[in-house]
């Protein structure tokens, strides 16, 4: 794709977060690969009033090329597509359940099969450390060790994808075994799969794509 069609798509993705209800006004931020640079979301403006060209273009060492003020969360992003070289789009978001589960400084244990769609048997959530500083950077690069998402302490979510539509993806299914992982803890408490139960959930997976 073109600088121009990943800031459309960059765009889109970031209005689709607002229209899921994954987050609204300025909350959270977004990212894209573009060629060996980085094209995030713009710091302290609401979807509602940014367009494709208010996406700004980053080099890897985080310097601005072309555009106004990134998002202050511009560190997590340069790491994730600097050392996760498969991954080619970072969403962030404050989304109700995810953040929740956040707050409570709680891993998202193998609630639902659907877990093994982040990469694992849980979904890991980093200790609490202040927003758009590298130590916040360091401990989401520790949590998305072999995982397609994690939870960020007392803050929200980050999910990962080949691109845009497969990070948004997992962003849902991330915010609705959050959601799960709520309800079932006010019903008492949930049952969780086995690592055997998961084992074979993730063959299956494996299965499944080989035939797609």
């Amino acid at each position: 794709m073109t600088e121009q069609e990943l800031r459309l798509a960059l765009f889109d993705a970031s209005r689709r977060l607002v229209e899921l209800g994954l987050n609204r006004g300025t909350a959270g931020n977004a990212s894209v690969r573009c060629g060996e640079n980085i094209l995030i979301t713009p710091s302290a403006l609401p979807v509602a009033e940014m367009s494709e060209q208010d996406m700004v273009l980053l080099d890897a060492d985080g310097n601005v090329l072309k555009g106004g003020k990134p998002s202050s969360e511009w560190r997590f992003h340069r790491d994730i597509l600097q050392v996760r070289t498969e991954v080619g789009a970072v969403l962030h978001m404050h989304s109700t359940y995810a953040t929740t589960i956040a707050c409570l400084r709680r891993n998202v244990p193998a609630v639902h099969y659907h877990i093994a769609i982040a990469g694992g048997d849980t979904i890991r959530c980093t200790p609490y450390s202040v927003f758009g500083e590298q130590n916040l950077s360091d401990l989401a690069l520790e949590a998305l060790r072999d995982r397609k998402a994690c939870l960020l302490g007392n803050h929200g979510m980050i999910a990962l994808g080949k691109d845009l539509s497969e990070a948004l993806s997992v962003a849902l299914e991330v915010e609705f075994l959050c959601e799960i992982y709520w309800r079932t803890l006010q019903a008492g408490g949930p049952q969780i799969l086995t690592e055997q139960q998961m084992y074979e959930v993730k063959q299956k997976f494996v299965e499944y794509k080989k035939r797609s």
